[in-house]
């Protein structure tokens, strides 16, 4: 791992070894720089939209797209966090957290997202204790026990269902009217009402959250039952995500209003040699296929530029 590679992509998800796996076909120095591997995807229990798939989970999905780019000769992966990067006279650099320095000819984020966080009194002092981001990781924990999933969209209520199979009984506290899944979703989910193992509570927001060692119960912004106090062993969090685009800020890439990085039809940048893709970009439907296929879109976009300027040399 040495020398200049053509691409350097930043982030380990669906995107980023989608890009690799492109990357090596193209026969392009590649190098993987990934804090975790595998993305929030790997937190996806059921994954029934991937074309030629029916079915799969997510560590499945992202393992085997893992291994495809790695196949390659051309392409190295190292397990490290980019912690700076900068324009250099031959291309880009980046800095991880164990001081160590890698250039390229071209750059492609594919950095994700991270949970969104309620911010409120308790969150941080329970996390792990009771206040959770992944039902699929740590649900299992909560066999026989009342938790509640903070969310109404489709992956909240999908996180919901699946902690049916664990809880005693699941509450959806949502800010909103109605709960907004997709209809299979919502299927899934009314099934659970009718068999007394999920109830809805609406026009609620969690505004703090209560314990000892553990949680032990929340305060709602309205009352429920005839009180605001609200007894739960476990709280799910599950409002969306923030885009991690800190580092392609740093050097000069617009972001838009949100955080995500704004790209065009072909994954470019505002910035010569620079692209993105995945859920850290402005594409407006974040799903794991349209994260691969900007990955793909990006390398070969990386790959043409490259081949652009050697023509103008």
């Amino acid at each position: 791992m040495s020398g200049i590679y053509d691409v350097i992509i930043i982030g380990g998800g669906v995107a980023g070894f989608s890009a690799a796996m492109y990357a090596g076909r193209l026969k392009m120095k590649t190098l993987v720089i990934a804090a975790i591997r595998g993305g929030t995807i790997v937190q996806t229990n059921d994954i029934a939209n991937w074309p030629g798939i029916k079915q799969t989970d997510g560590i499945t999905l992202a393992t085997n797209i893992e291994k495809h780019a790695t196949s390659y000769e051309d392409v190295s992966v190292i397990d490290e966090t980019v912690i700076e990067v900068k324009k250099s006279s031959k291309g880009y650099t980046a800095a991880t957290e164990s001081e160590k320095h890698f250039s390229a000819k071209t750059l492609i984020f594919a950095t994700g997202t991270e949970w969104r966080k309620l911010e409120v009194p308790g969150e941080k002092e329970f996390a792990g204790r009771g206040v959770h981001y992944c039902a699929l990781c740590d649900g299992y924990f909560y066999k026989e026990k009342i938790i509640a999933v903070v969310g109404g969209a489709d992956s909240a209520t999908k996180e919901a269902v699946l902690l049916t199979q664990w809880a005693k009984k699941v509450y959806m506290v949502y800010r909103g009217e109605k709960i907004r899944p997709e209809p299979i979703t919502l299927a899934r989910a009314d099934e659970k009402i009718k068999q007394g193992k999920l109830e809805i509570i609406n026009n609620a927001n969690i505004i703090e959250i209560k314990g000892a060692d553990r949680v032990t119960n929340v305060l709602l912004d309205r009352e429920y039952n005839g009180s605001r106090e609200f007894k739960l062993d476990g709280i799910f969090v599950a409002i969306g995500h923030t885009p991690n685009s800190s580092l392609a800020k740093s050097i000069g890439v617009n972001i838009d209003k949100g955080g995500h990085i704004k790209i065009n039809r072909n994954s470019e940048t505002n910035l010569d040699g620079v692209f993105a893709a995945g859920d850290v970009t402005d594409t407006g439907f974040k799903q794991a296929i349209i994260a691969s296929a900007e990955g793909v879109h990006a390398i070969y976009s990386a790959y043409e530029y490259l081949k652009n300027s050697k023509n103008k040399e």
